[in-house]
């Protein structure tokens, strides 16, 4: 079981770092800040959606800061999948602006139910797109 749960994590990382590291979605606007029509900050916006984006993406509310995608399974860890929910809480780039629960269930007798996750995950993955929305901040101001 803990070499399962390694093994999520591990998972979600290197998602969550190749966003980071090679610069995430493939249609990114030139101007962040220009196309963004929302209430949060437009950077850590477009960081989660980028660090995420091999999550498949269930909803998102610019005005509220609320990302939430669905269920995914990765490949060599069958019978587990996760998923995330991204909270914006602020229109300023600080370090408490965002927010990442992530949520893993594995599949026993044919029903999926919850199972633990490691904290740090979702830590990770705030720091990720921190990173990501450093990068994109700086970018525009070069």
């Amino acid at each position: 079981m803990k070499r399962t749960i390694q093994i999520a994590v591990a998972v979600a990382s290197a998602f969550a770092l190749s966003g980071c590291i090679f610069g995430g979605g493939k249609n990114q606007p030139t101007s962040v800040v220009q196309d963004f029509k929302g209430g949060v900050n437009p950077y850590l916006w477009r960081a989660s959606l980028d660090t995420l984006d091999t999550l498949p993406l269930q909803t998102a509310d610019p005005v509220g800061g609320i990302i939430n995608y669905d269920w995914k399974s990765y490949q060599g860890a069958e019978g587990e999948r996760i998923k995330a929910t991204v909270y914006i809480l602020d229109s300023r780039l600080r370090a408490d602006g965002v927010k990442v629960s992530v949520f893993r269930q594995v599949q026993e007798d044919g029903e999926w139910r919850d199972a633990a996750i490691d904290p740090a995950t979702g830590i990770q993955l705030e720091n990720a797109i921190l990173t990501r929305a450093r990068v994109l901040k700086s970018s525009e101001l070069s």
